[in-house]
């Protein structure tokens, strides 16, 4: 059994990354059907902001028995973590401000 990431094989890196992304992108989800931000959540988990975009855009692992911790925060089941999200994230995050695409033309 491999105990390092580098010792894994290609398959099994890429099952735990598409694990990651499923839960990660409901947590994403969850969490702005709430209306609630990173920062809040991060702060009520006692996650760090940082850690906790990682984990919704799957490109951090998280020690299980904080899965607990972000799911009481979310007010669910820790099993709702585990479905896909009904809709993906889009490809680039959103970082504040207004959207090129969402300005009228000439502005």
């Amino acid at each position: 059994m491999p105990t390092r990431p580098q010792q894994s094989s290609k398959e099994q890196t890429l099952r735990w990354a598409e694990r990651r992304a499923v839960v990660g992108g409901r947590i994403r989800e969850i969490r702005l059907e709430q209306g609630l931000s990173q920062e809040a959540l991060a702060l009520e988990s006692g996650l760090s902001r940082n850690m906790i975009i990682g984990i919704e855009w799957g490109r951090k692992s998280v020690a299980y028995e904080r899965l607990w911790d972000i799911a009481a925060v979310l007010g669910c089941d820790i099993t709702e973590l585990f479905v896909p999200a009904e809709r993906h994230p889009s490809v680039s995050p959103y970082r504040g401000g207004s959207r090129a695409m969402n300005k009228p033309e000439g502005q």
